[in-house]
């Protein structure tokens, strides 16, 4: 791990323990033991790592889709694994996610969120292709418009349940998912 990932995993650390607003830079170059005109090499401030913890987050997301989301499988099958990857992802992390979007909401730095899903995006879209192609999806749909909208709509509702609600039975984030899934199967006019 070079410098540069070792300041983004002690800042995901300190901001998780102490919240952004208490977090110092002089706390987070502490934990990977650097100076702290080294943190500013990287980053001018302690709210322009918002950006690389995101790219951390897409990263440990697209590695999940690829070994959970079987290649093979019928397009239904996928939609659902893809779904319970976000939901397991955003309750593992829910501060870091949290926290992900906190920061970028007080900085600049959200303009750079498309370039940071960029992966995931064109993951899922290819996803979406090859399903039109074969005909299991609706030829009408516009991939890449449907491809964000879809993303976005799992990851809504996975925070909604491990951000937001108080409620998170299993049994609720069950019908939570099975919903989710019928609602993304209609729009995409999936036939089964």
């Amino acid at each position: 791990m070079d410098k540069k990932e070792k300041i983004v995993h002690a800042a995901i650390e300190v901001f998780r323990e102490k919240g952004i607003e208490k977090t110092k830079v002089s706390d987070i170059v502490q934990i990977v033991g650097i100076a702290q005109g080294t943190f500013y090499l990287y980053f001018p401030s302690k709210l322009s790592v918002m950006p690389a913890i995101a790219e951390v987050m897409v990263e440990k997301m697209m590695d999940e889709m690829k070994r959970h989301v079987q290649e093979h499988a019928p397009f239904q099958v996928q939609m659902e694994e893809i779904i319970e990857v976000v939901y397991n992802l955003t309750k593992e992390y829910p501060d870091v996610f949290a926290l992900i979007y906190a920061g970028l909401t007080q900085t600049d730095y959200l303009k750079e969120w498309e370039a940071i899903y960029a992966p995931l995006y064109e993951w899922m879209n290819e996803l979406l292709d090859q399903a039109k192609a074969s005909g299991i999806i609706r030829h009408s749909l516009h991939t890449e418009r449907t491809t964000k909208m879809i993303i976005g709509l799992i990851e809504s509702t996975a925070e909604q349940v491990y951000l937001y609600d108080d409620c998170k039975q299993e049994e609720t984030v069950r019908l939570q998912k099975q919903e989710l899934l019928e609602f993304i199967s209609h729009a995409l006019g999936l036939h089964r």
